[in-house]
């Protein structure tokens, strides 16, 4: 299963339930999240290869929990041999009252711990000139972001708004002076983010974020994920029942979600691993057709039929090895169908018939009026097959979706839409959904009854029983025209296999599992040799994931 992803509210609840039923109070909860974080610190550090010198450390410590998990990592930092004292310095966001060490939160213990230790802990107010300096060592300096955690419930302001944008200051976009020579870690979540962010609203911009698990929620909306850099995660705090009983959505790799997907036995005939039909391109798009039948090839599926306009068989037939291409004039979901098949040496009366166990519709397709009497023609196919009892997975990509922004499904369909292509279906602003995107997916889910895929550079799939997995992209090598149309033909392969495996209803198609399944092979394919760091063409994506695929799902002797 993947990693549990919790909500502001789903953590407070998490901590109530920690301190109430378990024994684990804040002073205990803060003490293992400092030395976790710093033990993954040095780990990370270690891996940089920034060398044998010690750095700077200087923290921004606010008011809550997050500042005193900064501020024990420090500390656990200078005992553990890994910081020097007269290198380190704390700026706390208001004066330390006489009485806080009388309180004894763990805040306060903090702080009379790293003074006690020979660090230098200033107000904000009477320090923020020196934070600004260069660094006077000469050294790496580690600017520890410990201003706001998930407790904030507006934009930031005040101090800990001053804090934020002086560390923002220091950016090379900026043209801050430390620009070469520093790195800003924030703890659990940048400072400023929290479940209700909207773009514009102040926000740390991190290189790292030591993400304590659970990890937040808001860390990968695709609105903050930018801000997060290089997600760390520090686990070792919670109980892992407790972490999965509040979970409000999980995170997914490929690890986690190949393994939902039976692999193909060794006495496998073709049309056990699936027929898959496609109906793509058009004038000007023609590669998107190839491309989703080569996504189609690498996840597995037995026989890929791809059905063109006659216009487009020249061009596409040549380019598609394995791939039955057919130049067709027909009605769709069935009925006869007339064309050449990509064998044949000239025009067969016609072509063969197959009952598709998938069909992808849309990738490249147009929006004319024979595009939505194709798409009517298939509809009836998800709600039952041609035998009348198993469905036909539909999975609509691109004009397809577009064309069944009116539609609704019985289960068996996957979408996967674009931003723009799902703000159109919405009706709501790039905006509003990057803001909301875990609420926003689940509600359309729901009333569409059919699982979504939403392609962006953090990718979320959401199911109409509520579920949501959340893939973390981030990989500038799926910005390329024709990803998408490898990832729908993923879907449509592992839907194929998937429906001829499904039998009765305890052991029914599951879209949601297709679709992460397909999302988290297109980013483990970008990272794979002789992909990653590249700027291919999409084909070469295709090629990659079928390698990976067939580590998971072939099975031999």
């Amino acid at each position: 299963m993947g990693k549990a992803l919790v909500s502001a509210v789903g953590a407070r609840a998490l901590d109530t339930e920690a301190s109430a039923e378990w024994g684990l109070d804040t002073f205990a909860l803060v003490e293992a999240a400092g030395r976790a974080c710093a033990q993954t610190l040095v780990r990370s550090l270690a891996a940089g290869e920034r060398g044998g010198e010690r750095p700077e450390f200087t923290v921004l410590a606010g008011s809550g929990n997050n500042a005193a998990d900064a501020l024990a990592m420090l500390r656990a930092l200078i005992l553990g041999g890994n910081a020097e004292p007269d290198l380190c310095s704390v700026f706390t966001n208001k004066p330390r009252e006489e009485n806080d060490i009388d309180k004894k939160t763990p805040l306060s213990q903090a702080v009379l711990a790293l003074q006690k230790l020979g660090v230098s802990v200033k107000p904000w107010a009477a320090g923020k000139a020196d934070f600004g300096s260069r660094s006077l060592s000469g050294r790496h300096r580690i600017v520890v972001d410990g201003i706001s955690g998930t407790g904030l419930n507006g934009p930031l302001r005040g101090t800990a708004l001053e804090m934020a944008e002086a560390v923002n200051a220091l950016r090379p976009e900026t043209g801050g002076g430390n620009a070469a020579g520093f790195t800003v870690v924030s703890i659990d979540i940048p400072s400023g983010g929290f479940d209700d962010w909207r773009s514009g609203m102040p926000i740390v911009t991190a290189h790292f974020t030591l993400a304590i698990e659970p990890r937040k929620l808001c860390l990968y909306t695709p609105a903050v994920r930018p801000h997060s850099g290089t997600i760390l995660s520090v686990g070792g705090i919670f109980p892992p029942a407790l972490i999965d009983k509040y979970g409000d959505a999980e995170l997914l790799e490929w690890e986690d979600a190949s393994v939902r997907i039976r692999p193909v036995p060794p006495t496998a005939h073709k049309y056990e691993r699936g027929v898959v039909e496609i109906r793509a391109g058009s004038p000007g798009a023609a590669g998107a057709a190839r491309l989703a039948a080569l996504g189609s090839q690498a996840a597995g599926a037995g026989i890929v039929r791809l059905l063109v306009d006659a216009s487009l068989y020249a061009a596409v037939a040549g380019s598609c090895s394995g791939v039955m291409v057919v130049a067709s004039t027909d009605v769709a979901g069935g009925n006869t169908r007339s064309g050449v098949a990509v064998s044949g040496s000239g025009a067969a009366p016609e072509a063969p018939r197959f009952s598709p166990a998938a069909v992808l519709l849309g990738p490249g397709w147009g929006r004319g009026e024979d595009r939505i009497r194709l798409l009517e023609s298939y509809l009836p196919l998800e709600k039952h097959g041609p035998d009348g009892t198993k469905c036909v997975p539909l999975i609509l990509d691109a004009d397809a979706i577009a064309l069944a922004k009116d539609t609704g499904f019985h289960g068996n369909a996957i979408l996967t839409p674009h931003v723009g292509e799902f703000a159109f279906c919405t009706g709501l602003s790039k905006e509003e959904i990057f803001a909301d995107t875990v609420h926003v997916l689940r509600s359309f889910a729901a009333k569409k009854n059919a699982t979504v895929l939403l392609k962006s550079h953090v990718m979320y799939v959401a199911a109409p029983d509520g579920r949501i997995g959340i893939i973390d992209g981030m990989n500038p090598v799926l910005a390329a025209g024709g990803s998408g149309d490898v990832l729908a033909g993923f879907c449509a392969a592992i839907a194929a296999r998937s429906a001829l495996e499904a039998d009765g209803a305890e052991n029914r198609f599951d879209g949601y599992a297709c679709a992460c399944a397909a999302a988290t092979l297109l980013v483990r394919a970008a990272k794979s040799k002789g992909v990653a760091n590249s700027f291919v063409d999409s084909a070469e994506l295709a090629r990659a994931a079928a390698a990976v695929a067939g580590s998971a799902w072939v099975l031999h002797e």
